[in-house]
């Protein structure tokens, strides 16, 4: 087989909650813990980083994975969605896994793959280890899927667990409360192993504790320790300064990072809570911070994170798509400077409207759109139920279409913005 007629293989012969939602999902670790026992335990061999939450867990997992490269470690990075190419999965030093092997593992275990019938995100996440393993890496950066205690990935003991924050995404499956998701979250919390969490959170934070205590794992709170505060995006540069006060002793550190967006802000605190207190187990010093910081895209390739597409007129994508992320967005598109806004927009079928849709700016021209995944909703009724809150436009069958139709109609010094949904933003790039 081809690589490409691989994992069309994979997507037919497994179901993908990327692609259709709830009938993926597995409420139990049987099948992985059956991949991880037939392929040798690969995940043994070598130190593991596991970060889980809501929102910036993507930003945050590539950040950690280019601190460490920065500081000379092998290091492997596994994430989720992905964007353009399956491969963004299943990194080593910022290379995706090389389409022959891709092909190589699938051929190889064709015969436990169709025994075990795993989900599409389980046979990942086993293909993943295995790499790392066969790369023989250093640490590998593990990103949760969904929500952490029934994850997938949860079958590692790493060296240190992370979690960003709390938000309003996936509560049919982790709970309907913050307090019932962030339990969920926190199982990844293991037995000794020390924690971070990104966000200090009313409603959270007795959660985290009481599972730290319980599983004797120190715990910081980010956003206790460092602050950060950032400059004005550059989109013509494409990046953004920031500036990181140590709490405990006021010293203050000056870098960059190509992520312009305004949720950066705590991901920087949470990435250097983290650092820290991996300094020791990896040798990383600030230089090494401040390195991986500014070069995070290109070492680790990251996408989707306020990047910038073009710059006449400015067209940028983002892959915020829950109620938390979006008021980030927002707040940003609020204070870009522009003439006319163009919001190319589209949204998976689960989604709760109600929640996002009164965020999203009045004073544009909507462009809605779907993704070419089966969970994607109609533009149709996006477009109709968007009328509810005064948001106005033309309804395309594709993102391509849709953009095309905003690049047409923008002036030079107007704003294209992309996004809604990860799967548009996919799309788009």
């Amino acid at each position: 087989m081809t690589y490409q007629e691989t994992v069309n293989y994979l997507y037919s012969l497994l179901p993908a909650y990327h692609r259709v939602g709830k009938p993926a999902y597995k409420g139990d670790l049987n099948n992985t813990l059956e991949l991880d026992r037939l392929l040798g335990h690969p995940h043994s061999r070598y130190r593991t980083v596991h970060v889980a939450g809501t929102n910036g867990k993507g930003s945050v997992s590539h950040m950690i994975a280019s601190v460490l490269q920065a500081a000379g470690c092998r290091t492997g990075l596994y994430t989720s969605p992905h964007l353009k190419d399956f491969r963004e999965r299943i990194k080593v030093d910022g290379q995706m896994m090389g389409e022959e092997d891709v092909i190589a593992f699938v051929e190889e275990h064709d015969a436990l793959i169709r025994r075990v019938q795993p989900s599409f995100f389980e046979l990942t996440v086993a293909m993943a280890f295995d790499w790392f393993a066969r790369t023989e890496v250093d640490v590998a950066v593990v990103e949760v899927g969904m929500g952490g205690r029934l994850d997938s990935t949860n079958i590692i003991t790493p060296g240190l667990s992370v979690i960003t924050n709390i938000g309003h995404d996936h509560m049919e499956f982790l709970g309907k409360t913050l307090a019932a998701v962030a339990g969920e979250k926190a199982g990844i919390i293991k037995e000794g192993v020390p924690v971070v969490i990104g966000e200090t959170q009313d409603e959270t934070e007795s959660v985290f504790r009481g599972r730290a205590a319980a599983m004797n794992a120190p715990v910081t709170f980010a956003d206790s320790v460092f602050r950060c505060s950032l400059g004005r995006f550059s989109a013509s540069r494409a990046t953004r300064s920031f500036r990181l006060t140590d709490m405990r002793n006021g010293s203050v550190v000056g870098g960059s990072t190509p992520l312009g967006g305004e949720a950066q802000q705590k991901n920087i605190q949470t990435v250097a809570a983290a650092v820290e207190l991996l300094s020791g187990s990896f040798g990383l010093e600030r230089e090494h911070f401040l390195a991986g910081m500014a070069d995070v895209v290109a070492s680790t390739g990251l996408l989707g994170r306020w990047q910038v597409l073009s710059r006449k007129p400015l067209t940028i994508c983002d892959t915020g798509h829950n109620r938390e992320g979006l008021e980030y967005v927002m707040r940003q598109i609020e204070s870009t400077p522009r003439n006319n806004l163009h919001m190319v927009i589209g949204f998976v079928s689960d989604k709760d409207l109600s929640s996002v849709l009164p965020l999203f700016p009045r004073d544009a021209e909507y462009y809605f759109t779907r993704a070419s995944v089966p969970r994607a909703l109609d533009e149709k009724l996006l477009m109709a139920e968007a009328v509810n809150y005064g948001l106005t436009g033309d309804s395309y069958p594709s993102v391509a279409e849709a953009l095309d139709a905003a690049r047409a109609a923008a002036g030079s010094d107007d704003m294209i913005f992309i996004g809604g949904s990860t799967f548009v933003v996919a799309d788009a790039l």
